[in-house]
């Protein structure tokens, strides 16, 4: 999957087929705080949803570290 090809909001399995990680370990990097290494996410209901531009500054971050 390209970036082109992903929606504006993602979820757990836009990024895990993105990244080629499980959709659990998704979870667990929504679950953390921005500043210790998660995702930054908002919640729709019960459902955590990231904003693609949110979610490729994420990654240009861990390319940082």
């Amino acid at each position: 999957m390209s970036e082109q090809k992903l929606p504006q909001i993602l979820t757990a399995q836009h990024i895990a087929k993105y990244l080629g990680i499980s959709r659990r370990r998704v979870y667990e990097l929504l679950q953390i705080s921005e500043e210790a290494g998660g995702i930054r996410c908002f919640r729709i209901g019960s459902s955590k949803r990231v904003d693609k531009e949110d979610f490729f500054m994420w990654i240009e971050k861990k390319k940082e570290v």
